[in-house]
């Protein structure tokens, strides 16, 4: 059983990641990776170039996209409350599913937009169907919950992603880019997946291919967000280990999660979209 990158980041998420999609598709072919899936911030606009270049290097390409969840509803837009929504990772596991991404990714924009697209949970509920999703990174709803010691509603936010989506449908996600908070949470996101039954995946939330490449995508946060170089911009990845990483470099990240990274591949393995 190998392992699969599900979370990840083209120059499609503009000024944020680093991954050209040639090169990307290039670096997961030589670390023997059969699949990849891209999962652009809150758009899909690299998803016909991406599955195109993959399908030529030989590697089988998984749609996906990061959606922004809001946390009440897609209508509101109050500053206070609405300027902070949440991450979730959605895939394609069929035609269907491609569908209602779409669906949902336009939908995002046209009705959610507030600085960023979004969707709420009433058009998950409506098109959840051929999807598979993944509770994202520290700005997912499940992290953010567990961040500010709320493990009730972070069980009850899991339930409903699993009860929407379906018992094989959801997963958590868990990562360890060297962040503390990442670390501390680790061992909760095992215990909710023992009490609820709720599968774990691992994922790397890759931004750039190779390590030394942390710079260019700095560079990309620093125009976009209009600072300098040395200034916080407020979304500066705090570590340099958001790339492309071999299995064997996830193996030792998460070596108390074996499961996590085999279901990788068995989620790759269900994600069978073409185009004709």
């Amino acid at each position: 059983m190998g392992f699969v990158h599900l979370h990840t980041h083209t120059e499609y998420s503009l000024l944020d990641g680093a991954c050209r999609i040639k090169r990307l598709i290039s670096a997961a072919k030589a670390h023997g990776q059969s699949a990849l899936a891209i999962t652009d911030h809150g758009v899909m606009y690299g998803a016909l170039s991406f599955y195109k270049e993959a399908l030529a290097q030989g590697v089988r390409p998984i749609l996906g996209c990061e959606v922004y969840v809001a946390r009440r509803t897609r209508f509101d837009k109050t500053r206070e409350l609405d300027s902070e929504p949440y991450h979730l990772i959605l895939l394609c596991e069929n035609q269907t599913g491609y569908q209602n991404l779409i669906r949902l990714a336009s939908d995002a924009f046209t009705e959610g937009f507030y600085a960023k697209p979004r969707v709420d949970r009433e058009l998950l509920a409506r098109y959840h169907e051929g999807l598979i999703a993944l509770s994202g990174c520290l700005i997912g709803e499940i992290s953010r919950r567990l961040s500010a010691n709320d493990y009730n509603g972070a069980r009850e936010a899991a339930l409903w992603y699993r009860d929407t989506f379906g018992k094989d449908n959801y997963f958590l996600e868990v990562q360890n880019h060297g962040i503390e908070e990442q670390l501390r949470l680790l061992p909760l996101f095992r215990r909710l997946s023992d009490e609820t039954g709720i599968p774990l995946v691992a994922t790397n939330d890759v931004h750039y291919v190779d390590p030394e490449d942390s710079d260019v995508q700095r560079l990309l946060v620093s125009i976009h967000t209009n600072t300098k170089w040395d200034e916080d911009s407020g979304m500066a990845l705090p570590t340099k280990e958001f790339y492309l990483k071999t299995e064997e470099q996830m193996r030792q990240a998460l070596p108390a999660f074996s499961d996590a990274i085999e279901n990788t591949q068995r989620i790759a393995d269900r994600c069978q979209v073409s185009f004709t």
